[in-house]
């Protein structure tokens, strides 16, 4: 796909706004060399055309060069050769460079970026062209551009024609754009929740805060009852009054695991309807065949995955290394179901895939990124069937060091499936009647390579943040029975490591081709981060040196420290909200956490499109016959990198809320009782207070903690009373009692049981110093409480 060259910071050295337009609409760019009445150059011509599409007829280009006459002649012959030549293609009455948006676009609304806005992509795109591009939208305020009548306005799902510019900002999509009207509002679906009105027909309430309230005709109930969570579809917009919807589906109960992730998926815009022509594809596909494999089906490979699972994508065997040149070294094999032979670039599948960028994961329900006809049938490695895979051979030496490995493309047939607990049942001495027979000729050696490789992840000390995970167990009806915290097996770190060394091999190998490939990157903690988590530490003893160079090694000294301490559960806390987030990246800068140099997601094509885009660099830098990846894949790895990773975040947020909602539901018949719960955040508004048992946060207002004035301390983390010393900090156990629940916000809102404790000498001396220059403030009691949800 054609690039677009980027524009450039303007003389004075400033960058302009993320969507400024030429004029009144277009980015500043770097002037080009225009003589004004000459014939220019064909780099001047094509770079004037990619910088203003909007003036790319061959009227506007003699114009803009003030060309006359036989001058006007030959600017029309250049064009023509540029045309044959492939450089230039014609869109209506403009020129366009080949795989370039034309200056006014159809564009479907299709996702939100990582602030909020709204990102669209061209409704038809030709499939020869590879990955469409991402679009930026522009929301103009209300009064328009020049204040002067409405501005359209569009929102998830929507079809805009819109005005198109060269992005400014190099760090998101290729383009802006501008709306000039909304031509399809709403393609997808709404969702609220219905309510009766007393002569029949109901209301539609909004789920979303800007989400509108909708008039439902009796006719087109759909069979809902009042409290429905439903999905409507507009069934008139009119210019006046409410609009009217017609009921598609009736979810369920509001207080339904189904009902609430459903409210996550749409209010995140996550894709969870496949269309037909993927369907029709992943339903019309074959098993692989033996073209450019290896057959593997006698390695005795095992799947060890959660008891629950439904697909299974990784697959491991090990043995002792037979050579003498590494004594006391093992052969480690890891197995990946090869989707690329399945999902094939610019295909119907391969398009939902990108789009939707990774499977979601909710409490019983998983929103795949891949049909179930792929995900968990033709590519799960299922027990004693065959199997197509990408595997990898990795050589350890005695002291965890890995010596070498080698990529095949292979056909397996899994020897077993294996959950966590049974494995690790049959390593404690508890086998059953399958692993009873497994346990010498498989598990022993398994567990005895993880021995092996667990020196080497000792010596290279990787971030040992151990947060416990909790997990939702769901009563028949959908509702929460129970909140679990499951514990961490060595069969569990066993894959872990496993998984992680195989993703350093695939990013090593890509490299040593010199592939471009999509990396999984994790910088580390800014210098501000630092001062602030330096600042906390302090107040505790602990010490953490000054300077950019900070290492995974230095946080584990900080959190062994604190390990054994009351103040363990905090410290890990404070680690942890300092450090960056990873994403993907077709730059490498390695990966902090993991204290690793090159690292790239190979292990789960199945459930996240970085690894199908790596499985498919391998397939082709390798010479492993069909699938591999294309130039135009290559030429789009920025724009694929910056949208999984949106991806990736919107879905752990969907997947947060809905857990959140739950949870509300769940505590919504107890208000007024009592928790024992931990502080698990401290801010100018208020207190932040986890109840472990159920997995949930609350708030509690800084206005209901007392008649006192209390002093936000951050250095110390703590709210304390300016008259009694008294107060709260990170980390501390307090008894509080539920004074609200909002299960469709997932709001829990706390009033504070306990007394606060005396604060230390030195949150003390910090209030006779009368230090509130760095945003320390005091709340008098009464002050109203935040609104919305906390």
């Amino acid at each position: 796909m054609s690039r677009i060259p980027r524009q450039r910071t303007n003389p004075a050295g400033k960058r302009p706004g993320k969507t400024g337009h030429a004029g009144k609409d277009a980015p500043t760019v770097e002037p080009l060399n225009i003589v004004h009445g000459a014939l220019p150059s064909r780099e001047v011509v094509l770079r004037f055309i990619a910088d203003h599409p909007q003036k790319a007829s061959k009227r506007e280009l003699a114009k803009a060069f003030g060309l006359k006459g036989d001058s006007r002649v030959e600017l029309k012959q250049m064009l023509q050769e540029l045309e044959q030549e492939g450089m230039l293609q014609k869109n209506r009455k403009s020129l366009i460079r080949p795989g370039a948006l034309p200056p006014v676009t159809v564009l479907d609304i299709t996702t939100r970026d990582k602030d909020g806005d709204l990102i669209g992509r061209p409704a038809e795109w030709p499939e020869d062209q590879g990955v469409a591009p991402a679009v930026a939208i522009r929301q103009q305020s209300p009064a328009g551009r020049q204040g002067k009548g409405k501005a359209p306005v569009a929102g998830l799902g929507d079809r805009i024609l819109a005005k198109i510019f060269p992005a400014v900002d190099r760090g998101g999509p290729a383009y802006t754009a501008r709306i000039i009207k909304v031509i399809d509002r709403r393609r997808g679906a709404s969702m609220g929740v219905f309510r009766t009105a007393p002569d029949g027909g109901g209301r539609l309430l909004p789920i979303e805060r800007r989400g509108e309230e909708m008039v439902i005709d009796p006719d087109f109930t759909g069979g809902a009852t009042d409290g429905d969570l439903v999905e409507v579809e507009i069934a008139r917009l009119g210019r006046f009054g409410l609009p009217r919807a017609k009921v598609l589906s009736v979810v369920g109960s509001v207080g339904s695991e189904k009902a609430l992730s459903m409210i996550a998926i749409h209010a995140h815009g996550i894709p969870h309807v496949f269309p037909p022509a993927v369907i029709a594809e992943a339903e019309a596909a074959r098993p692989a065949t033996m073209s450019h494999r290896e057959d593997w089906r006698d390695v005795p490979l095992i799947t060890i995955d959660p008891a629950d699972a439904k697909d299974h994508d990784d697959a491991v065997y090990a043995e002792l290394d037979p050579s003498p040149d590494n004594p006391g070294g093992v052969i480690v094999t890891v197995a990946i179901a090869d989707v690329s032979w399945y999902v094939r670039p610019n295909s119907p599948l391969d398009r939902e895939a990108l789009k939707r960028g990774n499977s979601v994961y909710f409490p019983d329900r998983v929103v795949p990124m891949l049909p179930e006809r792929i995900s968990n049938d033709l590519c799960s490695l299922k027990q004693g069937v065959d199997r197509p895979a990408l595997a990898v051979r990795m050589s350890f030496s005695g002291e965890g060091r890995k010596i070498g490995h080698i990529f095949h493309r292979i056909m397996m047939k899994s020897a077993a499936k294996l959950s966590y607990q049974q494995a690790q049942a049959a390593i404690d001495g508890k086998p059953d009647d399958q692993t009873g027979p497994m346990l010498e000729p498989i598990l022993k050696p398994l567990w005895h390579a993880y021995e092996v490789m667990k020196r080497g992840r000792d010596r290279r000390q990787p971030l040992e943040l151990d947060m416990p995970e909790r997990k939702i167990l769901l009563k028949p009806d959908g509702t929460v029975d129970r909140v679990v915290v499951p514990p961490r097996l060595d069969a569990h770190k066993l894959i872990e490591e496993m998984m992680i060394q195989a993703n350093v091999c695939a990013a090593e190998t890509l490299e040593k081709k010199r592939q471009p490939l999509i990396y999984r990157i994790h910088d580390g903690p800014t210098l501000a981060k630092q001062e602030i988590l330096r600042e906390f530490l302090a107040t505790l003893g602990i010490s953490l040196a000054k300077g950019g160079n900070m290492r995974a090694n230095n946080f584990n000294g900080i959190l062994a420290k604190a390990d054994g301490t009351p103040h363990q559960t905090m410290v890990s806390e404070m680690v942890l909200r300092s450090q960056s987030q990873a994403i993907y990246s077709p730059e490498n800068i390695g990966h902090f956490g993991l204290n690793l140099m090159k690292y790239a997601h190979f292990t789960s094509p199945i459930r996240r499109y970085a690894d199908l885009i790596v499985h498919r660099a391998l397939v082709g830098s390798l010479g492993f016959g069909e699938g591999g990846i294309t130039p135009e894949e290559e030429a789009a790895l920025d724009d694929i990198a910056a949208e999984i990773s949106t991806f990736e975040r919107r879905a752990m947020a969907a997947e947060r809320e809905t857990v959140d909602r739950l949870i509300a539901h769940h505590l919504s018949g107890r208000v007024g009782e009592e928790f024992a719960g931990r502080i698990s955040g401290v801010t100018k508004s208020g207190l932040f207070v986890s109840l472990p048992d159920y997995g949930a946060d609350g708030f509690v207002p800084i206005s209901t903690l007392g008649s006192d004035y209390f002093i936000y301390d951050e250095a110390h983390q703590a709210l304390s009373g300016e008259k009694t010393g008294l107060g709260y900090r990170l980390g501390d156990s307090v008894t509080v009692k539920l004074a609200e629940a909002i299960p469709l916000a997932g709001a829990l809102r706390f009033e504070m049981i306990s007394e606060g404790r005396e604060m230390p000498a030195a949150v003390r001396s910090f209030h006779k110093a009368g230090r509130r220059d760095r945003g320390q403030i005091r709340k008098k009691p009464g002050t109203r409480p935040p609104r919305g949800r906390h």
